[in-house]
């Protein structure tokens, strides 16, 4: 059993609190989603397109308790892009808000809660779901992919529990929602403190909103997670002259963050009494892999720390042999329970068996200190050739954000493209790379762009790039 058979264990504490509306129970959350669980055929497909409000969360429960499989998506999904995956995986249900319903009319609604509805569509249920299969999500930056990720329930509940363990977290947290429920960071969040009875507020206002803030407050919020960018907007918002009040833990995942801004959060929260939790992770591995303890925060600051209960880490050189020696970098290898199933991109795939069989090759270069504490140090296909030699956009990028400018790094072998919305500085930053790096400006490239453009979890959508030059 997993979590979500068990809610009505916790009885009658309070499982969500939502702005303007009345708080749900875990008893309460349990009987609704238990009702909803009744109108569905089991080992069927869901499309869920979801938001961080107690209807969408009520029926995504639901769904999983029949042993339907749910597919998360943003609830503003682009239609051209729902119709791709409709065609391509032809679910028999959808959990949609009513609005889009109105709009698109997808096929019968069986049920309405709230601003959602549960669509019935004219699909076949010739799916053959493997029984296993429990949950697909979108990779990092490509909702309307057709590729998506096969997680088991397994995998939802060893990666569930090995967060609730290593952040220790209790029933008295109240996590406040600041990142969306599609997302796998947002959705570990919701799943980690589901799992010890926890009191979730939700909500749907940016970290730089006043609504979030005095949300927050009113809610007594004991914890909120960010990305690399959540965190950057907090400094500039003078995060450090806030007060406290009931916050004790801030978590942070979602991609690499920059040394330098790490140790200034960490020193930052030191100074607050917070713990900060610097964190990584990928999709494929349900959510998270590593953890750097708040104790270590200062002193390993751009670490992503060591494996989560449960799982392993290894370094692996060009030839696939392992690397013992520390700071030698290699690709980093991930074992554990909560390593996805693999990939599908279409209905036929959702029947495969685990592919990965516990083993993820994460794709990112990393070194281990002489402490047994991993960095990521760039991405194994995040490299170009310039005039033979071999260079990192991750460490392009760092460059220049130490110059105190924003930069994304793209290109092809002899031709690097560092796109920046400060572009008037371009002197400056090609004279300091060529300073730093060798590479000769006629190599470089400065475009301007009137801001990065990045995805919901605030990851730069390096695709994009061209488009909004």
């Amino acid at each position: 059993m997993v979590f979500f058979d068990k809610l009505e264990r916790f009885g009658d504490a309070v499982a969500l609190e939502a702005q303007g509306q009345a708080s749900l129970s875990y008893r309460g959350l349990a009987e609704r989603a238990g009702q909803f669980s009744t109108l569905c055929s089991p080992r069927s497909l869901a499309f869920v397109l979801c938001d961080n409000r107690m209807d969408s969360l009520v029926g995504y429960l639901g769904l999983l308790g029949a042993r339907v499989v749910p597919a998360l998506f943003g609830k503003a999904l682009d239609a051209d892009a729902l119709a791709l995956l409709l065609k391509q995986y032809r679910p028999l249900y959808l959990w949609l808000p009513q609005q889009r319903q109105l709009q698109e009319n997808h096929g019968r609604v069986l049920h309405s809660l709230g601003d959602y509805v549960l669509v019935q569509t004219a699909y076949a249920q010739d799916y053959g779901l493997h029984a296993d299969l429990a949950l697909l999500l979108t990779t990092s930056g490509s909702t309307g992919s057709p590729m998506l990720v096969r997680q088991s329930y397994q995998n939802i509940a060893s990666n569930a529990r090995a967060i609730a363990d290593y952040l220790e977290i209790t029933q008295a947290d109240r996590p406040i929602t600041t990142l969306p429920m599609h997302y796998t960071y947002g959705l570990s969040i919701l799943h980690s403190h589901l799992l010890r009875g926890c009191t979730i507020l939700l909500n749907e206002a940016a970290v730089v909103e006043r609504a979030f803030w005095q949300w927050l407050k009113a809610g007594r919020a004991t914890t909120f997670g960010g990305v690399p960018y959540t965190y950057e907007m907090l400094q500039r918002m003078r995060f450090q002259t806030m007060e406290r009040g009931s916050l004790q833990t801030l978590t942070q995942a979602g991609g690499k963050m920059d040394a330098e801004a790490s140790r200034k959060m960490a020193q930052l929260c030191a100074d607050k009494g917070l713990r900060f939790f610097s964190m990584y992770g990928q999709t494929e591995a349900t959510a998270r892999m590593s953890y750097l303890p708040p104790e270590q925060a200062l002193a390993k600051a751009g670490s992503i720390g060591i494996a989560i209960p449960g799982g392993s880490f290894c370094l692996e050189d060009a030839q696939g042999s392992p690397i013992e020696a520390s700071d030698v970098a290699g690709e980093l290898v991930y074992r554990g329970d909560n390593v996805s199933m693999g990939y599908a991109s279409c209905a036929q795939d959702l029947s495969l068996p685990d592919s990965n069989q516990g083993v993820l090759r994460t794709g990112d270069i990393a070194l281990r200190d002489a402490d047994g504490f991993y960095y990521i140090v760039g991405r194994k296909k995040r490299f170009l050739k310039i005039f033979g030699n071999r260079v990192n956009l991750d460490e392009v990028e760092a460059m220049v954000t130490q110059m105190g400018f924003e930069a994304a790094c793209v290109g092809s072998d002899d031709h690097l493209k560092i796109y920046s919305p400060q572009a008037e500085q371009r002197e400056q930053i090609l004279a300091e790379l060529f300073r730093k790096t060798g590479i000769h400006p006629s190599a470089m490239e400065v475009c301007f762009v009137d801001k990065l453009p990045r995805s919901e979890s605030g990851k730069i959508r390096y695709a994009d790039l061209g488009v909004c030059a």
